[in-house]
């Protein structure tokens, strides 16, 4: 086993939720990932789409259970001293397929080795390991000092739930779109006038969504609310009475995570092109919608593949575009909208 030494941290981050193309849903999920070598070890595994038990919407009795299982203060919940390092995002249903490994103490150090996809109790290394990751030797005291910071904050008062204020003038899309975004684990609230809004109630808040009908007066009224409030949100301008459209515009917004760990870094949608940017090797399904003369919405997957690091350009069907468009690209744990120039 090699002696040289692998950094360890730890990172937030987020499995975007949505609503698909086939009318299913996707969760949203917020999480804390394993950062080795500078890198969100997720990254190395191509097209999962899963979250390490480090979730924020888990009891904070089972979050620490986990901590203290990574500090080998418990016993190993499966055989052969193997603990899950990412499972299924929607359940803990070993059967769903996770990705374990072997967590192990040298002297002061801990190692994580012979890392595999597994669906059972019994891991079968030959056939589902992954045999180019690890095995990993990270420093005791820097391993254990992040995750003791992770345990002091898990002591703390549990994380707010995401919550998102929604403002338009069409009731119907506003109360469709609320309900898509409690559906996938957002909170969201309606209103036509946050003047009057306590500034406690605004705190509550990580993003306000207008519709398209909103006017400049109105909205520079609630921002002016929001900042007499000294509260920071991230702006959404709504680009079209799309649900799933929309839904893809918020959650875009609610990620504030570095830029260096994100799959999906870049997309531009014009000259009947897409131009998409990927930092490492991952499936990415890109949905164009359209609105027809009649306001109709139009759905189309125009694209669904394992892209490799670096830029990629995919071709646009016209019909898929035409009329007023837009693209959603979507990839584990990120997701980008974009208006189809012309």
């Amino acid at each position: 086993m090699s002696a040289a030494y692998a950094t360890f941290g730890l990172a937030p981050a987020t499995r975007a939720g949505g609503v698909l193309a086939d009318g299913g849903y996707q969760v949203h999920r917020d999480f804390v990932d394993f950062v080795v070598d500078g890198r969100p070890l997720l990254f190395r595994l191509s097209d999962l789409d899963a979250v390490s038990p480090l979730a924020s919407d888990v009891p904070p009795a089972i979050f620490t259970a986990h901590v203290r299982g990574l500090l080998l203060e418990a016993e190993p919940p499966l055989p052969d001293g193997r603990f899950v390092i990412y499972g299924c995002p929607d359940c803990e249903d070993l059967g769903c397929g996770a990705v374990t490994a072997v967590i192990e103490r040298d002297g002061e150090d801990y190692i994580w080795r012979d890392f595999v996809w597994q669906t059972d109790e019994h891991a079968d290394m030959e056939r589902n390991g992954y045999h180019g990751i690890g095995p990993f030797r990270f420093h005791g005291p820097e391993y254990r000092a992040a995750l003791a910071a992770l345990l002091a904050e898990a002591d703390g008062p549990p994380a707010p739930r995401r919550r998102v204020l929604l403002i338009g003038a069409r009731v119907a899309v506003l109360a469709k779109l609320a309900a898509a975004l409690r559906t996938i684990g957002i909170g969201a609230d309606i209103t036509q006038d946050a003047a009057g809004v306590p500034a406690e109630e605004l705190c509550g808040y990580d993003a306000v969504a207008f519709g398209r009908a909103v006017g400049a007066a109105e909205r520079a009224a609630v921002r002016e609310a929001f900042e007499r409030a000294e509260v920071d949100v991230a702006w959404v301008d709504g680009l079209a009475p799309i649900i799933p459209l929309l839904v893809a515009q918020i959650e875009h917004a609610l990620d504030r995570g570095p830029a260096r760990q994100r799959r999906l870094t870049a997309l531009v949608a014009e000259g009947g092109a897409a131009d998409i940017e990927v930092a490492s090797p991952c499936r990415v399904t890109v949905t164009a919608y359209r609105l027809d003369r009649l306001y109709r919405t139009h759905t189309r997957v125009v694209f669904d593949d394992i892209l490799e690091p670096g830029r990629h350009r995919v071709p646009l069907d016209p019909k898929a575009v035409k009329g007023e468009a837009f693209l959603v690209a979507r990839t584990t744990g990120s997701v980008l909208v974009e208006r189809v120039g012309r």
